[in-house]
């Protein structure tokens, strides 16, 4: 599979996202080398804030409309920012096979979490995951969103701080 052509992709999406004032998140999920469903961070504008409407939930909540009779072990998630625990953990119950993601997120990304002292339905999800695939793009989108006074939201926090030192 060709990660850094999806992950452009999901790049796309997060381009997207900031070209509407939104946090430059984007996701795509690939099913036999072609993208299945894709999705874009909504909710992070100061008219409209939740934090429910991530990327990764819009894309699996699309997934979940198809009609299709799809194996999610054969599913790659390619997601432009590490999924908070939220996403994570939807992402293991849709019992996705592969995780791909750009950028670390230092203040809520989930990946690295230890599965064994969690229960036996998240621990047995059997997740393939790789990190920092497209990095540099993913950072410069985040860098510009947080340069930006207009988008306040996550402004100042240790996300924030640490894309900002790099």
């Amino acid at each position: 599979m060709n990660y850094q052509f999806f992950m452009e992709m999901a790049l796309g999406q997060a381009r997207q996202a900031l070209g509407e004032g939104e946090f430059p998140v984007g996701c795509v999920i690939v099913y036999k080398n072609k993208i299945i469903v894709s999705g874009t961070r909504k909710g992070s504008r100061a008219d409209n804030i939740n934090e429910v409407d991530h990327a990764e939930m819009v894309a699996l909540r699309c997934l979940a409309r198809l009609d299709k009779d799809i194996d999610p072990k054969k599913l790659t998630l390619f997601c432009t920012l590490e999924p908070c625990l939220m996403c994570y953990g939807a992402i293991l119950l849709s019992r996705i096979g592969e995780l791909v993601y750009a950028y670390e997120d230092v203040m809520g990304g989930a990946t690295r979490g230890d599965m064994t002292q969690l229960g036996p339905l998240y621990e047995s999800a059997g997740i393939s995951i790789v990190g920092r695939i497209m990095r540099p793009e993913s950072l410069a989108l985040l860098k510009s969103f947080f340069s930006d006074p207009a988008n306040t939201y996550w402004k100042g926090s240790v996300l924030a701080r640490y894309t900002l030192a790099q």
